[in-house]
């Protein structure tokens, strides 16, 4: 937390007036973890010395087992209206291979203390896909989650990539179920929440009709940054902590990896930022079509981007709309209700740089569509 603070104290350094908060999320690990006492210290401290909107959005990650009433309390009296819990699988066995064992009795727990504190939108992260889940055994953990009525489903997709997570070494392949066996869990997934009246928002997300995640995507406000979706669109998203993600808007920016090199920066009164990248126009006009499809399932190309187009993305859409993903001209592009789970492959087709690097036979690691 001190180093955070060092950090942020850097930015306020090359800042000429007071920085103004639109919106705050604390995550990428579990917050709940330090004291409620640290983590006002914390907030307060970034607070003390910035423009806090009347109307921001502050949510945060909390684990279920260490989610006390006295952290929720805490948070809410900093502005925070907004608590997502990773449940992921109530099964025992799917549970103990991934190391995660939470009883469902403490998400029942901190879900309803969060509600009689006033939190309006309590978010549930489940993944299809785990080792050794099952058919039978996911019908069970989503139809337990949804009795609780969670105003947002986050429906991950399990990704394998042992090669940068050292808990997948703890388990292979043969423990995950086939590409068919894990569209089966998702159509599943999906199913169960459409009869209980969740909209399928895309990306994964699923919200209630009177969330504001479905509300924004109605109405044509929905936006995506390196969090997910949101119903603010921030000029600058700024990351405080270990390998973060920041975006002016003309470039992205990532901290440093692993914790040693971090507290050596920042220690140095260094910036931790360790790789960027600045946006030229067609980065930004590609970028643009990714937001549209993913924030409202279709998007309108522009002239002055057809030679691109043409040469990488179009042969792409080809192939995505013989597959039913999508229906498309040299206009633009809708996402078909069978493409809103590919959305991320649909995407891809204009991400130039790695359309680029397939045509020059460039390998990278990704984990799976499915």
């Amino acid at each position: 937390m001190e180093a955070i603070l060092n950090e942020w104290s850097l930015y306020l350094d090359l800042m000429e007036d007071k920085p103004i908060i639109r919106e705050l999320h604390i995550g990428g690990g579990t917050p709940t973890f330090f004291s409620p006492d640290n983590l006002s210290k914390l907030l307060n401290t970034i607070f003390d010395k910035s423009i806090v909107l009347p109307n921001h959005e502050f949510g945060f990650e909390g684990h279920p087992n260490n989610t006390t009433r006295k952290h929720l309390e805490t948070l809410y009296s900093l502005g925070f209206t907004r608590v997502s819990y990773g449940v992921q699988d109530n099964n025992a066995e799917v549970q103990r291979i991934i190391n995660r064992i939470q009883p469902f009795e403490n998400v029942i727990r901190a879900t309803e203390s969060a509600r009689e504190i006033g939190y309006k939108s309590v978010n549930f992260d489940l993944i299809y896909g785990l080792p050794k889940q099952t058919i039978e055994g996911l019908e069970k953990t989503i139809s337990e989650a949804i009795t609780l009525r969670p105003d947002r489903v986050a429906f991950y997709s399990y990704a394998h990539v042992p090669w940068t997570s050292r808990g997948q070494r703890l388990f292979d392949e043969n423990d995950l179920p086939t590409a068919e066996e894990k569209m089966q869990l998702y159509r599943l997934g999906k199913k169960l929440f459409a009869e209980n009246g969740y909209i399928d928002i895309g990306m994964d997300h699923f919200a209630l009709p009177h969330d504001d995640l479905y509300i924004a995507r109605q109405e044509g406000y929905l936006h995506r940054n390196f969090m997910g979706y949101t119903t603010q669109r921030s000029a600058m998203l700024l990351g405080l902590g270990v390998s973060s993600i920041s975006d002016t808007g003309i470039a992205f920016a990532q901290n440093k990896k692993t914790i040693i090199d971090y507290y050596r920066a920042v220690n140095n009164n260094e910036l931790a930022v360790f790789k960027g990248y600045f946006l030229n126009q067609e980065d930004i006009d590609f970028r643009n079509y990714i937001l549209d499809i993913s924030c409202t399932g279709k998007t309108k190309f522009k002239a002055v981007n057809l030679t691109q187009l043409e040469q990488f993305s179009f042969p792409e859409l080809v192939k995505l709309e013989a597959d039913g993903f999508i229906t498309w001209d040299k206009n633009g592009l809708d996402v078909t209700e069978l493409g809103l789970h590919f959305i991320r492959n649909i995407c891809s087709a204009f991400d130039l740089h790695l359309q680029r690097g397939k045509a020059n036979d460039e390998k990278v690691l990704f984990s799976k569509a499915i």
